[in-house]
């Protein structure tokens, strides 16, 4: 028996050896499940969060894994809330300094498209950084509160590139490019932008901010006229009591209090807060980490650009994004 075994042993190690294994350290991204904050009752207030730098690109987590984006979370979420008889509201507490210019107007366009749909009032609470296209999201919603300490506005457009031309003549490395027009390489950061190139850029601003003021227009006109949404759209950053004053938020409270006057605008006495998780995230308060695993700490460090698909690559990125 013993020499059985001792006979058999190589070729079991040898299939093994042969066999394939295919075991992922960062498994695919599960979908969203529902989970209780707090409360009870029938009533569900559902919580979501747009946290950090607004893109089409895969956030990350601690672990360096990939998890679904901004855009992703709120098309999955909101469609999942459209099915749910028992979401009365929803509130979005937003603590962005906002990203690109087309990922911030998609989540702009499914919040619009859920309201038609659900006809369920959505607030926007931004909890520390509410900017740029943090503030172009707060403004598809029915109303714009923000925590005491926060900052928003930055109301506008940016485009940026390097030019590294002078870089390059200094270490000897020259660029040639072949082209079938002469601004067919016109954001090219190996020269710098003819007067034309520079003109043709800023239409394309002046349209892309022209869209931002209707946005914002839409939300505030009852309390602001379109001048004066213009006259507060030069891209500055408002705290909270300045906002207030301003009229570019409806409320300064805490989040606690926001939920509380949602509850009591639905005349609801007791309802339950809930979020949408993946599977093994931590949601334990109205205060928990937001669902995307990287939330910003200390303010905003705009390397994070780089991270989130949305640093300088051949050309132009343009961004709905407070850049101090």
């Amino acid at each position: 028996m013993k020499k059985k075994i001792v006979f058999l042993l190589p070729l079991f190690l040898m299939l093994a050896a042969c066999a394939s294994f295919n075991i992922s350290l960062f498994p695919q991204a599960k979908p969203l499940k529902e989970k209780l904050i707090e409360g009870e009752g029938r009533p569900k207030i559902l919580l979501l969060d747009l946290d950090g730098v607004i893109s089409f690109g895969e956030k990350k987590t601690y672990l360096g894994a990939g998890a679904p984006s901004p855009v992703e979370y709120f098309s999955e979420a909101l469609r999942k809330a459209e099915k749910d008889k028992d979401i009365e509201g929803v509130i979005i507490r937003i603590s962005s300094p906002g990203g690109g210019v087309t990922a911030s107007d998609t989540i702009y366009h499914e919040i619009e498209r859920f309201k038609r749909k659900k006809k369920v009032p959505v607030y926007a609470y931004i909890m520390d950084i509410g900017a740029s296209g943090g503030y172009y999201v707060a403004s598809a919603a029915d109303r714009i509160i923000a925590s005491p300490t926060a900052l928003t506005g930055s109301i506008g457009v940016i485009a940026m590139k390097l030019n590294i031309e002078g870089l390059m003549s200094k270490v000897g490395v020259r660029e040639e490019t072949y082209k079938s027009g002469p601004v067919k390489d016109f954001w090219s950061p190996f020269r710098p932008s003819t007067p034309q190139e520079k003109a043709m850029l800023q239409s394309v601003i002046e349209d892309l901010y022209g869209r931002f003021i209707n946005a914002v227009y839409k939300n505030r006109q009852k309390v602001l006229s379109r001048q004066q949404v213009l006259a507060l759209s030069d891209g500055r950053i408002f705290t909270a009591d300045q906002a207030l004053k301003a009229r570019l938020i409806d409320q300064e409270a805490y989040l606690d209090e926001a939920i509380k006057g949602l509850e009591k605008s639905l005349k609801i006495t007791r309802a339950r807060v809930v979020t949408y998780a993946r599977p093994g995230q931590f949601k334990e308060t109205v205060y928990s980490e937001a669902p995307f695993g990287g939330r910003m700490q200390n303010g905003v460090n705009i390397n994070l650009i780089s991270i989130e698909g949305l640093a300088p690559e051949p050309g132009v990125a343009f961004m709905y994004l407070w850049n101090p």
